[in-house]
């Protein structure tokens, strides 16, 4: 594992942004240079193989490790609260966590997708499924989520639906609340943690 670190250019013990943040840098690089002429671009392509290796081992250890540390931490507790529509309560339980593996990050967008902050609950899927490629439910979760932002922006565009919130305000007006529901029933609802979503 020490070694992947090294093809990022860090020390062992770095943390998950730091690593992003120098595979991003490095993937942008050779991805760029592997398109010159010669040896020179068939080394750059072999360097962006070998970072793209090294970033998907150390995040898959990361993500390991992180739930094997979590498993002691009961995530049950959020839950109940997102379950019993105690919002603000879920959001203080999630704030006292420190180490932030990927589930903290999924249940973080159930709360701001349930104070209609539909951004940033797509911005902390996105940071789950980065987390965590391979995990289904958050894939399934980012879909629906799309297709919710998808559904209400057209129907504000057709009139029917007021301005959706992308930022850090509630949704405001009956409407928006109107096409939420309607949206809920012909979607059958984001199939988020424990059907929470809708209110219950």
């Amino acid at each position: 594992m020490q070694e992947n670190y090294k093809i990022l250019g860090l020390e062992e013990g770095a943390t998950a942004e730091q690593v992003r943040e120098a595979y991003e840098r490095l993937r942008a690089r050779y991805a760029e240079d592997r398109f010159l002429d010669g040896v020179r671009g068939n080394e750059e392509a072999k360097n962006l193989t070998l970072v793209e290796s090294a970033y998907r081992e150390i995040m898959a250890d990361m993500a390991s490790r992180t739930h094997a540390e979590n498993e002691k931490f009961d995530y049950s507790s959020v839950e109940k609260c997102l379950k019993q529509n105690n919002i603000s309560e879920a959001q203080r339980l999630l704030d006292e966590i420190s180490d932030r593996d990927a589930e903290w990050h999924y249940l973080q967008s159930v709360v701001f997708y349930r104070k209609q902050w539909m951004n940033d609950a797509k911005k902390q899927l996105e940071i789950a499924m980065n987390m965590e490629p391979a995990n289904p439910k958050y894939k399934e979760s980012y879909t629906k989520l799309k297709d919710k932002i998808a559904f209400t922006e057209k129907q504000f565009q057709s009139g029917n639906a007021a301005p959706q919130s992308h930022g850090n305000e509630e949704m405001m007006g009956g409407n928006a609340c109107s096409s939420f529901m309607n949206f809920c029933t012909t979607m059958c609802c984001m199939n988020m943690l424990c059907n929470c979503c809708c209110g219950r």
